[in-house]
This record gives C-alpha cells, sequence and structure tokens, in this order.
C-alpha cells in the first residue's frame, strides 16, 4: 500500500464530458417544481452542463444508456416517485414543494429521498413568504438557500449546492475472495480494537440508531438501494486500522452495520486488501465460511490515507465536530466519492502531522488519524462536539 517514492492514486478514468449531462425525469404538473426546474437547468447550461434526454419506461423513470450524469427528479410531494438508474454514476435530486413554515424540514424531506431513490431532495418552503431551498442528504446533511431578490443569482447558488453531484464518482463496488486465512477467522488484535472502539463511540454518544429505511421503502425499492448505495442500512461513523500481519492491508468496518456489535470477521470487519481504479472497486479478502457485508463507503478515502502515510495505524470517521478551528473540505461530496476522499486525503497530506490528523468533512463529521486507536480516544477525550455545523 504504501511505498518508498510514493506517487499519486489513479482517478477515474472518464469518458469525454462524461461529468457534464443532466436531464428531468418525473410527471409533477406543480407549477412552483416546474418554475424551479426551468430556473435550474438554466443555470446548469450556464455553467457547461448539457441537457440530454432521458429514456423512460414502466410506472417508474427509468435512467437507460447514455446515463445521465445528474437527474432532476421533478415531483409532487404526495408522490415522489423514485428514479431506478441503470448503474451507481447517475446521481438524482429531488424537488418538490412542500408546505409554508415547515417547521420540521428533516422529518418531512429525509422519507422522500429514500421514497424517491434520490441522492439529494430540495424541500421547499416559503418561510413568512420567503422561499427556502433546504438541500438534505443522504448523510442527513441539511443546509438552506433563501431567494432574497435575484432569481438569476438564486439559481447559481442552487447550482454551487448540487454541482459536487453532477461531478462526483462512487466507489462504493466490491470484490470478495474467499482468500483469508485461517488464523485470521476470528480476528487480530486490529480486530478486536475496532471491536472496542466501536462499543466506545456508543458509550459517547456518537452511534445514532440506524434510520429504518424499510419503513419507508417497498422491498424491491428496498434493494435498489442496497445496490445503488452499497449499504446493508444506514448508519454513522467508520473504523479502520492496518493490519499487523501485512501493513499493506488494513481491517475496516462494514457498511450499515451497529458500529457497537462489531464482532463477526467478514461480515462486521473487513479486511482490504486494494483497490481496482479501472472498475472503481475496493478488494476485500474474506473468510469462505462467512456470508459478507460490504465494506464502509469510506474505504476509498482510508486506502489513500494509509497508501501515503505509512505512519497512519488507524483511523476514525465520526459524524460529529471539533472544539478548536480545524482544516475542513470546501466542497460538499458525497460520500463514497473518489472526490472526497482525495480532497480527504489532501488535507491529511498538509497536517503539520499526518500521522495525528483531524480534518473536518463539510456539512458531515471527522476524520482522526492516530498511532492507534487507543491513541486516538485519548486525543479526542474532552474535544469532540455531537452537533456538525452546517453550512
Amino acid at each position: 500500500m504504501h511505498q518508498d517514492a510514493w506517487t499519486p492514486l489513479m482517478g477515474p478514468r472518464l469518458a469525454p464530458d462524461e461529468h457534464l449531462t443532466f436531464t428531468t425525469a418525473g410527471n409533477t404538473h406543480n407549477a412552483f417544481v416546474l418554475w424551479f426546474a426551468q430556473g435550474l437547468c438554466a443555470a446548469l447550461e450556464r455553467h457547461g452542463h448539457a441537457f440530454i434526454a432521458a429514456d423512460a419506461s414502466g410506472g417508474d423513470e427509468t435512467i437507460e444508456s447514455p446515463p445521465a450524469r445528474l437527474v432532476l427528479n421533478l415531483c409532487d410531494i404526495d408522490r415522489p416517485r423514485p428514479i431506478h438508474r441503470r448503474g451507481q454514476g447517475t446521481f438524482v435530486v429531488t424537488i418538490v414543494e412542500g408546505e409554508a413554515d415547515q417547521q420540521d424540514v428533516m422529518k418531512a424531506a429525509y422519507p422522500l429521498i429514500l421514497r424517491s431513490l434520490a441522492n439529494m431532495v430540495i424541500y421547499n418552503t416559503r418561510v413568512d413568504g420567503v422561499l427556502e431551498s433546504h438541500f438534505v442528504t443522504i448523510e442527513q446533511g441539511h443546509y438552506t438557500v433563501r431567494l432574497d431578490g435575484d432569481e438569476h443569482v438564486f439559481f447559481d447558488q442552487i447550482y454551487r449546492r448540487i454541482q459536487p453531484l453532477a461531478c462526483s464518482h462512487l466507489v462504493i463496488n466490491n470484490k470478495f475472495t474467499p482468500d483469508l486465512p485461517d488464523h485470521l477467522w476470528n480476528g487480530d488484535d486490529a480486530t478486536r480494537q475496532i471491536s472496542w472502539a466501536g462499543r466506545k463511540l456508543d458509550g459517547m454518544g456518537l452511534l445514532p440508531a440506524a434510520i429504518p429505511i424499510q419503513e419507508y421503502l417497498s422491498e424491491r425499492e428496498l434493494r435498489h438501494v442496497k445496490r445503488l448505495y452499497g449499504i446493508g442500512g444506514l448508519s454513522y461513523g467508520n473504523l479502520s486500522a492496518r493490519a499487523l500481519h501485512n501493513p499493506e492491508y488494513f481491517w475496516m468496518s462494514a457498511s450499515g452495520v451497529d458500529k457497537s456489535r462489531l464482532d463477526i470477521v467478514g461480515r462486521d470487519i473487513l479486511l482490504v486488501t486494494g483497490y481496482d481504479p479501472e472498475n472503481l472497486q475496493i478488494n476485500l479478502s474474506v473468510p469462505p465460511h462467512i456470508e459478507p457485508r460490504r465494506v464502509s463507503v469510506d474505504a476509498i478515502e482510508h486506502y489513500m490515507i494509509y497508501r501515503e502515510h505509512p505512519q497512519v495505524q488507524a483511523i476514525i470517521h465520526i459524524h460529529a465536530w471539533w472544539r478548536d478551528p480545524i482544516p475542513s473540505t470546501q466542497v460538499n461530496y458525497p460520500c463514497g466519492t473518489y472526490e472526497l476522499a482525495a480532497e480527504v486525503a489532501e488535507l491529511v497530506r498538509r497536517a503539520p502531522d499526518p500521522s495525528r490528523a483531524v480534518i473536518g468533512l463539510k456539512n458531515h463529521g471527522l476524520t482522526i488519524t492516530g498511532h492507534s486507536i487507543p491513541e486516538i480516544f485519548e486525543r479526542i477525550d474532552g474535544m469532540i462536539v455531537p452537533q456538525v455545523p452546517m453550512s
């Protein structure tokens, strides 16, 4: 993983103008949503994105090939139509008009992400007569843009919020090889430290209950969400530690599991052995007798950090913030994307001591590197603010 002469990691291979295409879907007749879509489409085109027509089939919209990078899903709030895309490379933003003076936007908007199979919802409400566009993400990010005057300026601000989706590439595919040596089937000291850390985070109140997505989705939609997002459920944070038997590898918590119960190797904790840039794929070694879960979507970020910094022995990611000023990412890229991983890795690289870095992820949380998992917990004692600032 690390090398004597470190070289940058190969990024995603892009087709010409691949990341500059968008389309619309949905059959709403809501006048506000149609007005909003017209303004946002104009902003996308001003910034160099090209509109392409999307094919649709069946009762729900299906984005066929060639896929747009971004789909604006225009919905009625009481009937958010799901978008079934053919691959993970298409990001969906659902746009709705909510009731005026909505007091609990997260409660009203978050189920729409799941029901419309979106990456983000733009929930529009008027507060004291002023339009507020609330952006809600699958990671429970929430921030707002207000229409204070110039519509042109307003839609450029909306565009800047969704631009990262239009240009991101997910690295959430997993390749499982059932070749984990039998002496590791029950883990080692590194996996036991990860298990301990999960219980520790739970005791600190940093593991909110997983969102019961099965309550909002049909069985078919739930399968689709799991495939698109690479999840077994929605949970918070992740933990990893460099493997003791091979410093080129690292152990990492699985996606969508209860982090306070990381017990079974291959299901709850997995061994990451590499990254395949051709297929945007994380390679994993698992026991032959275990049905594996997918590794955390942030595996590509941890891979980049371990690969460049041999002195980093452990990493934790939590949805919380730091009491003191810290360097932070400036673009709100989605979890599991190459772009977010590269930006975090760059900030770790610039840190005075990359092996003990504390990096903020905008509207999201913290990535913290350390010499061991217990050493990280010693440093974060008394320094964590549970509420992530949104901007």
